[in-house]
């Protein structure tokens, strides 16, 4: 009985914390198909959405952010992963000690990253006489996207059975084969879950892109800053809605990926 009394308590508990967590995005999502200009309902439209791609601003700001999430995501992966490997191959303290390194930008606030790059940024732009916009706004999301892959590609590493690259080599691969066709394929959901995770989070960074963006260059959260110093319009729940929904679809499709392959793998064994 006090069993069935738990399960009931925790089945609650889980129903409230979802709600609090998904209740504010429910609410945008439902807002974003209303027809008047304010937090009163006053019919269902899909007048937003319309004005939202009128809007050449949030067009090309959007265009920015997804340019820059694309190009930083793939390039964090690529470098994230090669130092994941690294990182693996060295033994001992030395190992702990650039991983604890590494994931330095992790704990550290993003304030902290945002005002060191964009002294950085300023030392060098004096120096070679170049303005921060698009290359130092990409600079600075490969540096924070990089560990997030290290982070998602260590453990798949510690995971994976080290003979079996041996036993690639014995079979006739040289090392680029050995290495394409079996480790990046024992590595690829947690380079997948890496490349994700930058993507997402390079969508959504404000903090360091503000500080390195210089005067001619805005992304999606730049802009809607300086929105908020007049009035948002409503726009921007419709733009919010169609960036969570397609994050929603794209981890899905992750997740659905790495079941197969897992499944693969568990058939293989």
């Amino acid at each position: 009985m006090q069993k069935k009394k738990l399960g009931i308590v925790s089945k609650i508990y889980i129903a409230l914390i979802v709600f609090f967590l998904y209740a504010p995005i429910g609410v945008l999502i439902f807002m974003s198909f209303n027809k008047g200009n304010t937090t009163v309902w006053k019919g269902f439209s899909l007048k937003w959405y319309g004005e939202l791609f009128k809007s050449t601003r949030l067009m090309n700001a959007l265009g920015n952010t997804l340019i820059i999430a694309a190009l930083a995501s793939v390039l964090a992966t690529i470098l994230g992963t090669a130092a994941a490997i690294g990182i693996n191959n060295f033994r001992g303290k030395s190992r702990a000690l650039i991983q604890n390194a590494s994931n330095l930008p992790i704990i550290s606030p993003d304030i902290v990253m945002g005002v060191s790059l964009m002294l950085l940024f300023s030392f060098l732009g004096v120096i070679f006489h170049f303005e921060m916009g698009f290359g130092t706004v990409l600079i600075s999301h490969i540096c924070f996207c990089v560990p997030f892959v290290v982070l998602n590609v260590m453990p798949r590493l510690r995971r994976m059975d080290q003979s079996i690259y041996d036993a690639a080599l014995d079979l006739g691969c040289n090392q680029w084969q050995a290495f394409y066709k079996v480790v990046i394929h024992e590595l690829m959901p947690g380079i997948l879950s890496g490349m994700l995770m930058s993507f997402t989070y390079s969508v959504d960074d404000f903090v360091i892109t503000h500080f390195t963006q210089g005067a001619k260059f805005n992304n999606l959260s730049t802009e809607i800053y300086a929105m908020l110093r007049r009035k948002i319009p409503p726009t921007i729940n419709a733009l919010s809605t169609l960036l969570f929904v397609a994050i929603v679809v794209i981890m899905v499709l992750i997740n659905v990926f790495e079941r197969r392959a897992e499944k693969k793998q568990a058939k293989l064994k």
